[in-house]
């Protein structure tokens, strides 16, 4: 039996999405841009999705851009933006906001644009993952391009409050254009274009994080938003984005949208009633243990294990071997293990960073599952201990137990 708690990586395809998928990819395959009568249904589940899922988001259908994933729409976004400021002469303001905990997907473009001449401010967070607004404030210039924030970090699932940054950069200069990436919330917290995020100009998201399938995602573009197309090649997306649409996927997206809406409120409380029930025990049961970003105010569904004085990737390993999928804070990168920039931006002490599981879950966790994690996890670790040089198996706690405050959290900053 397969136990998954990975879903802040992806999700399974729900059954009614599948089945909404079906129709297209089997007798309605036609192409959406073709004129005849037979590709009518097609370009017809097009523009609704489109009507659906804009409405869902408090956007306006033609706002509604579909792409590929959320990393085409994050470069989308940039690059569009970028383009639009050189097409207008406004090539000066090159300057860029972000957060140091960022995705890859915002990073790595950063980045790239770093090594091209844009100054970008990383802004930092503190132990429990929150934005350090005063650095936020501070950072904001008269050649400030974008801000790109996301509205909750995927590793540690701690929200950003979204609507009172793009408020604050409005107020600062309206001409300054928000990026959000909002990958890992929509279909689980409340985001309205018209509403909570009125002052937001773009929204990345991507199917496959609320049980659609892979290879589909979407870009809200406020109307008026100075963007230019990314990916020319053809008059799709009203010629914002070349290329034959995925109609299937598409379909598919707004189908788990549509489910995610008739559910969520006893989803979304199920879920966070076995976070924290998985939570509770795992701080009972294991010393030496904290939860990165404990104190902030987190997805319902995600939960950031700190262990100390062992490392995530054996963990990851021996629950692996019991069925259960989960991932670590830290990645093997260039031949060595770095830790996760997420953890170390947040202080996150050397004994934990390297550490650090992660447990996501989702509509279809079921509490059987949550029960056998409950049961295994402090087994595993404290067969890990047992093995590692920092432990001492006699007293059951690190060597060196004088320089160590509390038995909960390791007390090492």
């Amino acid at each position: 039996m397969t136990i998954y708690l990975d879903n802040n990586a992806t999700t399974m395809i729900a059954p009614e999405v599948r089945e909404a998928m079906l129709p297209f990819l089997q007798q309605e395959y036609f192409n959406p841009s073709s004129m005849y009568e037979a590709a009518k249904p097609a370009r017809n589940a097009v523009e609704t999705a489109r009507r659906q899922i804009a409405q869902y988001l408090g956007a306006l259908p033609a706002e509604l851009l579909f792409t590929s994933c959320a990393t085409e729409s994050v470069n989308a976004a940039f690059f569009g933006t970028i383009r639009a400021a050189v097409f207008a002469h406004n090539a000066r303001s090159k300057h860029i906001i972000t957060t140091a905990v960022e995705h890859t997907a915002v990073l790595e473009v950063c980045k790239e644009l770093q090594r091209t001449g844009f100054d970008v401010s990383f802004i930092g967070v503190d132990r429990q993952g929150n934005l350090n607004l005063g650095e936020f404030v501070r950072e904001l210039r008269r050649d400030t391009l974008l801000v790109s924030v996301m509205h909750a970090n995927n590793e540690t699932g701690v929200i950003f409050p979204i609507d009172r940054l793009a408020r604050i950069v409005k107020e600062t200069n309206p001409n300054i254009l928000f990026l959000c990436d909002a990958t890992q919330t929509v279909t689980k917290l409340p985001i309205k274009m018209d509403g909570n995020f009125r002052h937001v100009d773009m929204l990345a998201f991507s199917g496959h994080k609320f049980h659609a399938p892979k290879g589909i995602g979407g870009l809200i573009i406020r109307r008026g938003t100075p963007c230019r197309a990314f990916m020319v090649g053809g008059h799709q997306e009203s010629g914002r984005r070349g290329g034959t649409e995925n109609v299937p996927y598409i379909a598919g997206m707004a189908k788990a949208v549509e489910t995610a809406e008739a559910t969520h409120g006893e989803d979304i409380q199920n879920i966070e009633r076995l976070r924290n029930k998985l939570e509770t025990a795992i701080l009972q049961n294991i010393p030496y243990v904290e939860i990165n970003g404990e104190g902030a105010e987190r997805m319902p569904n995600t939960l950031n294990v700190a262990v100390h004085y062992i490392e995530g990737e054996s963990i990851l390993y021996q629950l692996s071997s019991e069925g259960i999928c989960a991932s670590s804070g830290s990645a093997c990168t260039s031949g060595s293990l770095e830790p996760s920039h997420v953890l170390t931006a947040m202080s996150v002490p050397f004994t934990a960073k390297h550490g650090s599981v992660r447990f996501s879950l989702s509509r279809y966790t079921t509490e059987p599952e949550i029960d056998v994690v409950i049961e295994l996890f402090p087994k595993i670790v404290a067969r890990l201990r047992q093995l590692s040089p920092y432990w001492n198996q006699e007293a059951n706690q690190p060597r060196h137990a004088d320089t160590v405050g509390d038995s909960r959290a390791g007390g090492l900053e």
